[in-house]
């Protein structure tokens, strides 16, 4: 390796040690699910987006199996290429039934949609309204577009108000929010998005990651919950959380999802997943519609972490959700809370920036409807234990 290079990379890695925002990755053992196994020992895992802990159903994976049997393993190209098989066409038509749109289209990874229905329907005549708190995905998306960016104050209806009153004269306006913030926990208000939308002549486009399975008498996120899942233009949402599986859509108009599939670079030069992937999310789709417990569990579960944390005195942000981030602020500080808590055999990652703002470092506790009590209570004793050790309650 070049010197230069070599130094240059041991001192941003050295600095990024010493301000506690270094990042390592854990090697897990077998299955995602409420345990985990690192180095041969157990531990609790609080930081998963498997909500209702499908992934390692057993379901889905005869599903997959199944799958595998009939199909094999690899899509083999892309899909505009040689890699669709019915079940992938099966799995759109699904998914937009269930979501109340003319149509859908799959992508690999919830990155690759938003990347790809962003960069492809918008450019340097559009203007793009943007939550401050939106994911990574959605601005890289917006970056390769070319549109006009323009971010609002996290959730501040009166700001975004002022924005589509000032910028006119573009070709589209579009507002684009997670409907869940995956850090924070909280909900967009999609319905007074889509009232200023139609006051003010704009689309509108939501990330539903983290509210499909999640959000909604039916599961279907937090379109439904706040019933405007018709005012939509855009519906983007992931396959691989409370669906258990991998993958992402986007459902829409029928000439949406046909000008994305002839124009989504995302879409177009990746190879399909395979279907034993798409087995699996297909029945993990079917479990969300059909067995309302898991989320009836998931949501008890929620509300009584929500009940005694706050009780303990942690600072719980505004989560409305079962995202639930314990503010440290101090990024060495949630490191050590973190490292803490996996010698005491639990599992929750400590959030730093860039990810959050500065100063803004957290724990980001997840729920999953398997958790058991024992093991919730077990959390909230080491939680309270390790909390007034580290003065933060």
């Amino acid at each position: 390796m070049n010197e230069n290079f070599r130094l240059f990379l041991t001192q941003e890695l050295e600095s990024l040690n010493q301000k506690g925002l270094k990042r390592q990755m854990r090697i897990l053992d077998g299955a995602q699910d409420a345990h985990v196994y690192i180095d041969g020992k157990e531990y609790l895992n609080f930081c998963s987006n498997n909500y209702l802990g499908l992934a390692n159903h057993k379901r889905l994976k005869m599903a997959a199996i199944e799958e595998i049997k009939a199909n094999g393993v690899g899509a083999g190209a892309s899909r505009l290429v040689c890699g669709t098989l019915k079940v992938h066409q099966l799995l759109e038509e699904k998914i937009a039934q269930f979501k109340g749109a003319e149509s859908c289209l799959i992508f690999n990874t919830g990155y690759m949609a938003n990347v790809g229905i962003i960069s492809s329907l918008f450019d340097t005549n559009d203007i793009i309204f943007c939550d401050k708190f939106n994911h990574a995905s959605i601005i890289d998306g917006i970056m390769l577009s070319g549109a006009k960016l323009k971010r609002y104050p996290h959730g501040d209806m009166s700001a975004l108000e002022e924005m589509l009153r000032k910028e006119t004269g573009c070709r589209k306006r579009v507002i684009i929010t997670d409907s869940v913030f995956s850090m924070d926990g909280d909900m967009a208000p999609l319905d007074k998005i889509v009232f200023l939308a139609k006051k003010y002549d704009c689309l509108v486009m939501i990330d539903e990651a983290h509210a499909l399975g999640v959000l909604g008498k039916n599961g279907k996120g937090a379109a439904e919950y706040f019933g405007v899942e018709k005012d939509i233009d855009i519906q983007m949402g992931t396959l691989s959380k409370a669906v258990g599986s991998l993958g992402a859509y986007v459902c829409g108009s029928k000439d949406l999802i046909s000008f994305l599939i002839n124009r989504a670079r995302s879409f177009i030069y990746t190879t399909a997943l395979p279907t034993s992937v798409i087995a699996a999310a297909s029945e993990g789709l079917d479990i969300i519609q059909t067995d309302s417990l898991l989320r009836k569990e998931l949501w008890n579960k929620t509300f009584f972490l929500y009940n005694n944390l706050r009780k303990m005195g942690f600072d719980l942000l505004n989560t409305q959700t079962p995202i639930i981030p314990i503010l440290v602020k101090d990024a060495v500080k949630a490191v050590k809370f973190s490292q803490r808590l996996f010698e005491k055999g639990i599992l929750i990652s400590a959030i730093r920036p860039p990810t959050v703002p500065p100063h803004t470092a957290r724990l980001r506790l997840t729920v999953m409807a398997t958790h058991t009590q024992q093991e919730l209570e077990k959390l909230l004793d080491v939680l309270e234990r390790i909390g007034q050790e580290l003065c933060l309650i």
